[in-house]
């Protein structure tokens, strides 16, 4: 029998302290989901969640009595989650669905543990260890982490059904730990459902794509997105532009130690068009950090692998950093790709890197005036002030930054001079 009884998290202290709890009195509650998933496959733990047949208000009653903080984080669906010395475990009652509509979900709590495991979305979900470590599978799930299969539980247009945002977890969940081709009832699933994704809030939606890209490869999970109409439905910037971008940032990532960055991803899939970019952060309800990451890559030039060092400091502290580092990692992306059958772009990948590293060391300098130095010399303020300035400073930018504040300030005399 399968068992994760030798895991350091398993043994942690906190978790054997809810184990002592819950399992007491006629109640049970055992680990389920993601910890034993990764851990079968081989990878960290992550989050530790629970189930249990106690109802959530009498978690809460014996975490209080044993001096456990308790936090009612989903209690309409039984969640109460357990924070012992900083450390957070959720707990959910076991439950079985009344009613969906695609969105959400009625539940009602009970103490079956097969019905639990049928309510979830895929099988490889859907494990659970109790006390012991041993794995209780109900659905298969163990049987699908060894050929890292990706299968929803039961009837695929039925899990479907009771919740839309299932068709990307679906696509996520095979970018994380799928391999081959997706399992074909599915795929068909989430195909002929994927206009109820416009049913979904726009946070869900772009919370589940943002998972779906920070994936160590997501190539193979959008082309499979791409080819069931699924992409499109949630980013329609992509049908004139496309994945293609995707495998070679994949490999730059991997040869230059990059993390893996959701939003330089998303870049590297829609056009550089501000207008069509707001729009769809708009839509998709991206954090004000992330439309400003898209708004500068829009914005940004686009950078010739001729350019010289002098003239992209030039772009840079015109344009700032973060828009043209982006442009450059995904032309050194490109041009590393057509290098592998092209011999020609061997010199445009040299020239992409040297860039790339210049950029992103470069601090912006100072500029030697300001609005004080003008103001002495008797410009009354107003808009004259900034005018003189931009004038003065776009000099200094031609210049490569090289011309000293008292040359600058005799041309500011001299302008002040002639009018």
């Amino acid at each position: 029998m399968t068992s994760i009884v030798a895991e350091r998290w398993f043994q942690a202290p906190h978790l054997r302290r809810i184990f002592d709890l819950l399992n007491a009195d006629g109640g049970e509650v055992r680990v389920v989901g993601g910890a034993i998933r990764n851990s079968l496959m081989g990878l960290p733990a992550g989050d530790v969640d629970l189930a249990t047949t106690w109802r959530p208000e009498e978690v809460t009653e014996r975490a209080g009595g044993a001096g456990i903080k308790a936090v009612p984080t989903g209690i309409d669906h039984g969640t109460v989650t357990l924070v012992i010395e900083g450390v957070p475990y959720e707990i959910t009652t076991l439950r079985r669905d009344v009613a969906t509509d695609g969105r959400r979900a009625e539940v009602a709590f009970g103490t079956d543990w097969k019905a639990d495991a049928e309510r979830r979305d895929f099988t490889i979900n859907a494990l659970y260890a109790g006390v012991d470590g041993e794995i209780i599978d109900h659905v298969g799930g163990l049987g699908d982490i060894e050929t890292r299969t990706v299968r929803f539980i039961g009837s695929a247009a039925e899990r479907v059904a009771e919740d839309y945002l299932r068709i990307l977890r679906f696509f996520r969940f095979f970018a994380h730990y799928g391999s081959g081709r997706p399992d074909a009832e599915g795929l068909r699933a989430c195909a002929q459902a994927r206009a109820k994704l416009a049913t979904l809030s726009a946070e869900r939606v772009w919370t589940e794509t943002k998972k779906l890209l920070s994936a160590d490869d997501p190539g193979r999970a959008l082309l499979w997105m791409r080819q069931a109409g699924v992409l499109s439905e949630i980013l329609p910037e992509t049908e004139k532009w496309g994945i293609d971008a995707i495998p070679a940032l994949i490999a730059a990532e991997k040869s230059f130690s990059w993390r893996a960055d959701p939003l330089l991803r998303l870049a590297a899939i829609v056009p550089p068009d501000a207008a069509r970019l707001e729009a769809m952060t708009k839509r998709l309800r991206l954090s004000k950090a992330e439309s400003a990451y898209l708004d500068r890559f829009a914005e940004a030039p686009e950078i010739a692998a001729t350019l010289a060092d002098a003239a992209l400091e030039r772009q840079l502290y015109r344009h700032g950093t973060e828009g043209i580092v982006v442009r450059l990692r995904l032309a050194l992306a490109s041009a590393r790709r057509k290098a592998e059958t092209d011999p020609a772009f061997l010199a445009d990948s040299a020239s992409f890197h040297r860039l790339l590293a210049r950029a992103e060391k470069w601090q912006r300098p100072v500029f030697p005036l300001n609005g004080a130095d003008v103001l002495k010399l008797g410009i009354p303020a107003g808009p004259k002030v900034g005018e003189v300035l931009a004038e003065l400073e776009a000099f200094w930018v031609e210049r490569n930054f090289s011309v000293e504040r008292a040359t600058l300030v005799a041309r500011l005399e001299s302008m002040v001079r002639s009018g």
